[in-house]
């Protein structure tokens, strides 16, 4: 069983190696490994095609010596028995029953050491062979002959002169052992060349992998940067005709796209906490406004309650002047003593105030919840009419307006040089706004301060445009106040009434709505010196052939740094403060 799970493991183990394998080491043992097979092939092919050759060279002149002897025996020219080599091959001639050995041995003037094919002295082998080439060893050694051998009956000459007859064996030869010693040579040089070029091959493929994948490295380096968090790293730029070129490239696109929708998630991210925290703020503000509203109609119905309904009557019975009145129960504050009468049930004048009181509250909690209904539309983006409208037209009924609600004022409205102030908007929403400053200016500053209207030519970038201001000269606000004058339900004097300091979204409306205009709104104050409100309005099409260059404008038009504004970038931010 263990050997078993060994095994399994070790196999486990080697299937997993390919995947384990660095891809530089990968190219690097395949170029080795398909270099020594090329070699190898190469070797011994060339080897054997050469060896094959030069046997068969041997084979032939073996045939052809043996054709030669063989003729001459035929012919009858006297053979005597002998033993004749020079170089590689050999003739011999070897009487019945002795061997080569022996007629070597035997024959005087024969360098003795030389090279013997053992050539066998049975008859069955000569009939085998007899005449055919055939390879055979070598009595000492260990090179092999190619030999061609046959017997004959031949005519020797003995001692005396006389011709005899007799058998003989004729052995034709060549020593393959030169033959073999060449190719030896050959392969060992093959070797030799082999290795050397194996060698150089891998420190030249090593630095051309090296080099060939450093561009991977690159990207390699890049990509742990990035899992570190560094998202504005990028893979070096390399030739886009490369396939590491273009790698690069397509990475490099994508990182921009990633980084950009990790930006964006950040921001979207960061603007949905922020959204959530002034969601909050705006609910609980929003709660805290329209408290004050309900507190009072709950109170006028617990005094209502509290005093046993009305009383049966003429109208004037128990009623006392206003003022007289105390008032108790848990609406005192609210309704205020000097209002109703005192003991007894309520007249019909007491009841009067009460519902009077009562629709004064429920209006001004209307006019809340239009005010926050109307900003969330506005966050919501809903698209507003886009119409020409006339600024000068509803600038010069602001001011009559305004002039009729406060006749002790000094309101004046000033229109500089220019064309036609034309905008594309929604007319009702700015009346809107304009009146909003203008019910700003005349609320938080006191009575008989001058206000002035002034619509002038504004800046011609991005687009050309006009500039409404509403200026007081009131006691101004400070730069803490200035921030933060724009948001929802900010006041600067948290200390006043809520009768007389309104909602705090007047100039929340305003900032968004001018946003929703594509326009900007900002404030100039300072403490002591009044304040102004000036809106940058995009002219419309037709309006901007005739608006005056940027020389024609008003000095303090061109001057934005010294405002605090809220434009298009804040359409939230809110706040109804005083702009004296």
């Amino acid at each position: 069983m263990t050997t078993t799970s060994r095994l399994r493991r070790w196999q486990g183990d080697l299937a997993r190696l390919p995947g384990r394998t660095p891809l530089r080491v990968k190219m690097i043992t395949a170029l080795l490994a398909l270099v020594i097979v090329a070699l190898a092939v190469i070797s011994v092919a060339s080897l054997t095609v050469f060896r094959n050759f030069q046997i068969q060279r041997a084979n032939q002149q073996v045939t052809e010596l043996y054709q030669q002897e063989v003729m001459g025996i035929h012919a009858g020219h006297g053979v005597n028995p002998q033993v004749t080599a020079f170089g590689p091959y050999l003739i011999a001639i070897v009487p019945s029953g002795t061997s080569l050995t022996q007629q070597a041995a035997n024959q005087p003037g024969l360098p003795g050491g030389i090279p013997l094919p053992d050539v066998p002295t049975s008859g069955t082998w000569y009939k085998a062979h007899g005449g055919h080439l055939i390879n055979v060893g070598s009595v000492s050694g260990s090179d092999n002959w190619q030999i061609v051998a046959q017997q004959f009956l031949v005519v020797s000459t003995n001692f005396f002169g006389q011709s005899q007859k007799s058998n003989a064996t004729l052995i034709i030869g060549v020593d393959l052992g030169d033959i073999n010693g060449t190719i030896s040579q050959l392969a060992a040089i093959d070797l030799i060349v082999s290795v050397i070029i194996i060698v150089g091959l891998a420190v030249v493929g090593v630095a051309v992998v090296r080099a060939s994948l450093r561009p991977l490295a690159d990207i390699e380096k890049t990509a742990r940067a990035i899992a570190a968090g560094d998202l504005s790293r990028r893979v070096p730029d390399q030739d886009p005709s490369t396939e590491v070129g273009q790698l690069g490239r397509s990475l490099n696109t994508m990182l921009a796209q990633i980084e950009t929708s990790f930006d964006a998630r950040t921001r979207s991210e960061a603007a949905a906490r922020h959204s959530e925290e002034r969601m909050r703020q705006f609910v609980a503000d929003a709660s805290h406004e329209l408290r004050t509203p309900l507190t009072a109609m709950r109170g006028y119905a617990e005094y209502y309650r509290q005093r046993g309904g009305l009383q049966e009557g003429p109208a004037e019975t128990g009623a006392g002047p206003p003022g007289n009145g105390t008032g108790s129960g848990p609406a005192t504050n609210e309704l205020g003593s000097n209002e109703l009468g005192s003991g007894g049930q309520l007249t019909r004048a007491d009841m009067d105030r009460i519902m009077q009181r009562v629709e004064q509250e429920s209006a001004r909690m209307g006019v809340l919840v239009e005010d926050m209904l109307l900003l969330a539309r506005l966050d919501q983006q809903r698209p507003i009419e886009h119409r020409p409208v006339d600024l000068l037209t509803l600038a010069a009924d602001a001011v009559q307006d305004a002039r009729i609600i406060a006749p002790g004022r000094d309101i004046t409205l000033d229109v500089g040089s220019g064309a036609a102030f034309l905008v594309l908007g929604d007319e009702v929403r700015l009346r809107q706004v304009i009146g909003n400053l203008m019910n700003n200016a005349l609320t938080h500053t006191p009575a008989g301060t001058p206000v002035a209207v002034r619509l002038l030519a504004g800046p011609r970038q991005p687009v050309p445009s006009v500039v409404l201001e509403v200026a007081d000269r009131g006691q101004g606000l400070r730069p803490d106040q200035a921030e933060h004058v724009f948001e929802r339900f900010y006041r600067a004097d948290q200390a006043r009434t809520r009768t007389a300091g309104g909602t705090g979204l007047g100039l929340a409306i305003v900032a968004a709505l001018v946003a929703a205009h594509d326009g900007t709104v900002a404030l100039k104050t300072a403490p002591g010196q009044g304040a102004t409100f000036r809106i940058t309005l995009p002219l419309a099409p037709e309006a901007r052939d005739g608006h005056p260059d940027e020389g024609d404008q008003p000095d303090d038009v061109d001057q934005p740094d010294d405002l605090g504004q809220a434009g298009p970038a804040a359409p939230r931010a809110d706040v109804r403060g005083p702009a004296a």
